[in-house]
């Protein structure tokens, strides 16, 4: 398990902070016939943002409404868009996507409450308009989300590790994955829907405290200085899990959800996560199988791993505090 850290710790190193790659958000909503307000967030970094430009078919006129708004590090951008035809058949392109490592999630709603939920991305930039709106168009691109979410959220995914590392014996892991999977699929599920509210960036900070926390717990372990943590750290797991539910749930919210179509927005984006964690302990337990048949020795990592841990979250805690004045 200690060796399968040093690949995971130049990983985030290398990356030097969490959720880095957000997708971008574009919505067309028709007020009357043929007669959309169109909507258009882009991740910023300040007021620089990536060159994206949504473009439409030739057979619509697209007007700006006021300047772009820059808030929670997003462009957000305003338009009208009067449509001469139907949009059915017809292409929506993100011009520009292809240099860059965004996705772009994109929803169109009608008059009627007609709905298409599409996910654009550098490989992929440009969607025809289908006649008919299906519910699968939602569950494979919340999924999807979920999925890619999990994944590119390191400091989530340093928590399990911690959490793997302090539990010692396959069937303690499992109780502990497990009580952290349910406690962050109901703040998940409250936040997203509207039943329970935390500010983002105090979440956030916790969260890299609660990774701080667990390494300092692992230092205590190999002191001989067994605590609550080492000995039930399902119960740890839980109560930490609580925050990373918020985590998801600010995530799930830049993103952006379809008013009705929630259960399967939010039931196939959190499964997205749980797939996501559970294809990442998967690999960690199949790694560290073929790394015990190595004959090198890592024994000098003992202490070099736990300190790794809370140098990275100690850096990102660091780092959303300074971020509530910025």
């Amino acid at each position: 398990m200690k060796k399968i850290f040093l690949f995971f710790f130049l990983c985030a190193s290398f990356l030097g902070r969490s959720h880095e790659i957000r997708p971008a958000y574009l919505q067309l909503t028709e007020l009357e016939d043929n007669t959309f307000q169109v909507y258009f967030k882009i991740p910023s970094r300040g007021t620089s943002t990536p060159k994206l430009q949504a473009v439409f078919p030739s057979n619509t006129e697209l007007t700006s409404v006021g300047a772009p708004v820059f808030m929670d590090g997003f462009a957000n951008f305003n338009f009208n868009l009067i449509v001469k035809k139907s949009l059915e058949g017809q292409e929506i392109r993100i011009d520009g996507l292809k240099k860059t490592l965004i996705d772009v999630l994109v929803r169109l709603e009608y008059k009627d409450g007609a709905q298409h939920t599409f996910l654009l991305q550098p490989d992929n930039d440009s969607v025809i308009v289908p006649g008919k709106a299906s519910t699968l168009e939602v569950i494979k691109v919340y999924t999807f989300l979920g999925i890619e979410h999990i994944l590119i959220g390191f400091d989530h995914l340093l928590f399990v590790l911690a959490l793997m590392l302090i539990s010692k014996g396959g069937w303690k892991i499992v109780k502990t994955i497990t009580a952290f999977t349910l406690a962050h699929s109901i703040t998940l599920s409250l936040a997203t829907l509207g039943l329970v509210s935390f500010p983002g960036a105090p979440v956030e900070a916790v969260i890299a405290l609660s990774i701080v926390f667990l390494a300092s717990e692992i230092l205590n372990v190999q002191k001989g200085k067994p605590s609550l943590t080492s000995k039930k750290p399902w119960l740890v797991a839980f109560t930490f899990g609580l925050l990373h539910g918020f985590g998801f749930a600010g995530a799930l919210s830049d993103i952006g959800i379809p008013q009705q179509a929630i259960p399967f927005a939010l039931g196939f984006f959190n499964l997205g996560v749980e797939l996501g964690q559970l294809a990442f302990v998967l690999v960690v337990f199949a790694l560290t199988y073929l790394l015990k048949k190595t004959p090198i020795s890592f024994k000098w990592s003992q202490k070099v791993i736990p300190y790794a841990i809370g140098s990275i979250a100690s850096f990102w805690m660091i780092e959303r505090v300074i971020g509530f004045w910025g």
